[in-house]
């Protein structure tokens, strides 16, 4: 799972643009959000339509476990790749 989380990481960089920071700055188990990486709620669009490009899995914003799976790196991880495989 560590190989999977360090490309859910890659992907956060690229899709988002952040420039100024690397894969080693991103702690697996840290919010994605707020006190965390800081991203916001356009920041969680772009993931969304990115994870639908990039592997497949489509969000569905109405479910309330959204906020748990992209809580962190980790449990987003752990969300795609069990989308994935379903």
């Amino acid at each position: 799972m560590e190989e999977f989380e360090r490309e859910i990481k890659e992907f956060l960089i690229s899709t988002l643009s952040l420039e100024d920071i690397s894969v080693e700055d991103i702690v697996s188990e840290e919010p994605l959000f707020d006190t965390g990486l800081g991203l916001d709620s356009i920041d969680s669009l772009e993931i969304g339509i990115g994870l639908q490009h990039k592997y497949g899995v489509k969000i569905d914003s109405n479910v309330d476990d959204v906020k748990l799976h992209f809580a962190s790196v980790r449990n987003l991880a752990a969300f795609v790749a069990a989308r994935r495989s379903a």
